[in-house]
């Protein structure tokens, strides 16, 4: 093995995964945020330690009619493409 990939290799040893597996006997949050210029979500999984840990998340650009949305109409197409997902 090159020393290159070792070093990448040490590095990562004990590191916390970035997302978690899902497992459907726990808990599920899904969060929906929005912007004027955009939506996002995230979809959290309680984990044993009962730390939120994330499973997913999403972000999508709104286009130039969403953007002329009411803020509520917004924030309800960011909760409806976090489901979608």
């Amino acid at each position: 093995m090159s020393p290159t990939i070792e070093r990448k290799r040490n590095r990562t040893r004990g590191v916390t995964p970035v997302l978690a597996t899902p497992e459907l006997d726990k808990k599920f949050r899904v969060e929906a945020d929005t912007s004027n210029f955009a939506t996002g979500g995230v979809l959290s999984i309680r984990c044993d330690d009962n730390l939120w840990r994330l499973v997913a998340f999403i972000s999508k650009a709104l286009n130039k009619t969403e953007r002329n949305y009411e803020i509520h109409d917004k924030e309800m197409l960011g909760v409806i493409r976090c489901l979608e997902a």
